[in-house]
């Protein structure tokens, strides 16, 4: 009884071990990774630079002659055009003076036909001996001083006549007038240091922006090599104080030949029209500007770009064979959630972006599009992320 129980339980040790065998998972295949293909594409490439705005013509009104403000004929913060007239200085005392000059210059116009003829007349006679020659040089220089006196009688006109003229103050630009510095009755004098008034003409308005001079060197550096080419017309985009952006787009005027020592930058100039005065002077902007253009640029995924110890720019391609490779990547700028590769990357190849967690180089992997592991299984964040 003993033997026949102890066989039972060999052989339900025999079945329960061969059941066990049967069960055992096959090896596990390939990792299934998110993968996007890499394609060339045409970008323009722009920069973001911050600046302030700056009239684009103004004028401050001084007096040229001194005298006592009669009237004011502008409001405060209105716009004039050239030629209103802004101040009205007492015109009184020029105006006689400008009848003196003119009275003056009648009288020496007066007095010179009669020096003329005695002058003519003589110079018959003393050729003919029926005057001393003494008689005739004296005619002569009286006529002289006569047309002399005409001249400087003339001059002093002509210049009580401009000094007349100053007395009306009027806008030598269009645009917008300031804050005035003085009222009716206020004594001004001529050429003063503070102005009356201040004119600015806001359409168009300037956009002084600073860039580094690393910036033009690597500019220049990429249109030398051919990666990047000019953009043709020079335009300029602006991003005002809220973030908001402008409505109308400018241009680049000029670049300055000139780096500030301080500060490491250039200047550049753009032009934006402001018909609405939207744009006032001082204001902080930022102007997007067009560098040029890349005919065959290489985007990268940020999240499939991590960094090394080194702080160097890596991502895992799928190569030929299948497995996940590691490629050193040189980056130029983030365009938008993408990075823009200068070196590492070709045309088509497969680069990781979900999945990296599970993953090491040299392990096969299986590859399927990005997209469709997204909509199988959210992506999840991981050191990719930490990379942007």
């Amino acid at each position: 009884m003993d033997r026949e129980r102890l066989s039972w339980l060999m052989a339900g040790a025999v079945l329960m071990v061969g059941c066990g065998r049967g069960q055992t998972p096959p090896p596990p295949g390939p990792m299934e990774v998110g993968v996007v293909a890499m394609s060339p594409e045409r970008i323009v490439l722009t920069t973001e630079l911050p600046g302030r705005t700056a009239a684009y013509l103004i004028a401050e009104v001084r007096p040229q002659v001194s005298g006592i403000i009669k009237e004011r004929k502008f409001v405060e913060g209105s716009f004039v055009r050239a030629g209103d007239l802004l101040y009205q200085i007492d015109p009184a005392p020029y105006q006689a003076a400008y009848d003196q000059a003119k009275a003056a210059l009648a009288v020496a116009e007066a007095n010179l036909p009669p020096a003329r003829s005695r002058a003519e007349r003589l110079k018959g006679l003393v050729e003919i001996h029926a005057v001393g020659q003494q008689d005739y040089d004296d005619a002569h220089a009286a006529l002289l001083r006569a047309e002399a006196s005409v001249t400087s009688a003339r001059a002093a006109a002509e210049s009580a006549r401009i000094n007349l003229s100053y007395t009306p103050l009027k806008a030598p630009i269009s645009g917008r007038t300031g804050k005035s510095s003085v009222t009716p009755g206020a004594l001004v004098t001529a050429y003063q240091p503070a102005p009356l008034v201040t004119i600015q003409q806001l359409d168009p308005i300037y956009v002084d922006v600073t860039q580094s001079s690393a910036d033009l060197l690597r500019l220049r550096r990429g249109m030398e090599s051919g990666r990047l080419k000019g953009a043709g017309a020079s335009k300029v985009k602006l991003l005002l104080e809220d973030g908001t952006p402008y409505s109308r787009e400018g241009r680049l005027q000029f670049r300055d030949v000139t780096v500030d020592p301080t500060t490491g930058s250039v200047e550049l100039r753009m032009v934006f029209p402001n018909p609405d005065d939207t744009l006032l002077p001082g204001m902080f902007v930022r102007a997007i500007v067009e560098e040029g253009v890349v005919e065959k640029a290489i985007l990268a995924p940020q999240q499939a770009v991590s960094r090394d110890r080194r702080g160097a720019a890596i991502i895992m391609v799928v190569d030929s064979e299948g497995k996940a490779a590691q490629r050193a990547l040189e980056v130029d700028r983030a365009i938008g959630d993408r990075w823009l590769v200068t070196k590492g990357l070709a045309d088509g190849e497969r680069v990781i972006v979900d999945g990296l967690q599970k993953i090491q180089p040299g392990m096969p992997v299986k590859a399927v599009p990005f997209a469709a592991a997204t909509a199988a299984e959210p992506a999840s964040g991981g050191p990719s992320a930490a990379a942007r």
